[in-house]
């Protein structure tokens, strides 16, 4: 299928996102500012955003890749870890509340089954058990389809879902900020093609890649992992992921402090590219909470390039 025949335009602007309406992947994508005015297709799953963004279907998507309570999303891992061209041009941060909807009419003794996302389910149980402590966990693929089977259905006397749920379904809020953990954030990434040049350096800047360890011994984490301290780049983020074709083989996913046109960044990507069999670079890009990146010791560009010059002299 052609982009024109599934928008109607080719030349219009296309944002895929993980769906349906009313999830917080809306919410990362109203924070995209490239996005307003584009048309936006809410897609059922990470690998159909980013099919959607390698056929030309869409510019770019936005999906969810970490959150502060339940750790890396295993769906976008693996799919980004299994895609070629692609990268990252952005991240943004979406506080995570919960609010507890339900039909017109319903009052909140009257809920006894509970439907939500199993995420969000976990993340809610402390209050559920101590104001609905005979109720049922009805499970949904996702909030925002919990809150729209309500008008749909009787299955469900309540769902858990975002506080903007209302703003797409006539529902009625029973209770609000439910979660149990009130400091809870969603990391999502906004994915593209891969061009020529990463976005420009800002000095608040990730670098995002995917290694696979050479061999199972003794040391070889340290080894890779050697790689930035000894240039004194700091990890945001470090998760492995086995890769599948056998036990004991995995694959990691880090985030760096930095851009690639760094010299700090850029001499540990190329060690890491000495180091592993089969690196994946996904991109720099300006990062959502805006810390300066700062490289350790002296591994500012500016001793890094005085260090090539007086090498330089020598040869």
């Amino acid at each position: 299928m052609s982009p024109a025949s599934r928008n109607g335009s080719a030349n219009k602007k296309v944002y895929s996102y993980l769906g349906p309406i009313g999830t917080f992947t809306e919410l990362a994508l109203a924070q995209v500012a490239e996005a307003k005015g584009a048309r936006l297709n809410a897609v059922a799953h990470v690998q159909e955003a980013i099919d959607d963004v390698l056929t030309g279907r869409a510019i770019r998507a936005v999906i969810p890749v970490e959150n502060s309570v339940e750790g890396g999303v295993s769906a976008t891992l693996d799919a980004l870890a299994a895609t070629e061209n692609i990268r990252i041009y952005g991240e943004y941060l979406v506080p995570v509340t919960f609010d507890l909807v339900a039909r017109p009419g319903t009052a909140l003794k009257d809920v006894h089954i509970v439907a939500t996302h199993p995420v969000a389910y976990a993340q809610t149980r402390n209050w559920l058990n101590k104001n609905l402590n005979k109720h049922a966990h009805l499970p949904a693929t996702s909030t925002a389809a919990a809150a729209a089977e309500l008008l749909d259905n009787d299955n469900a006397d309540a769902a858990i879902a975002a506080p903007t749920i209302t703003n797409h379904y006539k529902l009625k809020v029973l209770a609000k900020n439910i979660g149990d953990n009130k400091n809870a954030q969603t990391r999502f990434l906004q994915i593209g093609l891969a061009g020529k040049q990463s976005p420009a350096a800002t000095g608040s800047d990730k670098t995002s890649v995917i290694v696979e360890l050479p061999t199972d011994r003794p040391g070889a984490l340290l080894e890779m992992l050697e790689q930035f301290a000894t240039r004194g780049v700091n990890l945001s983020r470090i998760e492995s992921r086995p890769i599948g074709d056998r036990l004991g083989r995995y694959r990691f996913n880090i985030d760096v402090e930095g851009h690639v046109s760094d010299s700090a960044v850029a001499e540990a990507l190329k060690g890491l590219h000495r180091f592993s069999p089969k690196i994946i670079y996904l991109g720099s890009y300006p990062r959502a909470d805006k810390k300066k990146s700062v490289h350790e010791g002296n591994n500012s560009n500016v001793e890094f390039s005085a260090a090539e010059a007086w090498l330089k002299s020598l040869r």
